[in-house]
C-alpha cells in the first residue's frame, strides 16, 4: 500500500515543519534536514517524533 501524492503535499516533519519525502523501499517518510526516517505502517504515516528512526 503506497501514500497517496495529495497526503505526500500536505504532510511535513513534525520535528522541524520541513518537507518530507518517501523513500525509495515505499516504507517509510524521510526528513533530510533533520535526518530522520518515520515509517509507514499499513499504508498509515507514524509521524511521531519518539518513533523516528535516525538515518545514518
Amino acid at each position: 500500500m503506497t501514500i497517496s501524492k495529495e497526503l505526500l503535499d500536505i504532510l511535513a516533519c513534525p520535528r522541524c515543519k520541513g518537507n518530507i519525502r518517501l523513500n525509495e523501499a515505499g516504507d517509510g517518510l524521510i526528513c533530510d534536514a533533520c535526518k530522520l526516517i518515520y515509517e509507514i505502517r499499513n499504508g498509515i504515516p507514524i509521524m511521531l517524533i519518539d518513533e523516528a528512526k535516525r538515518l545514518p
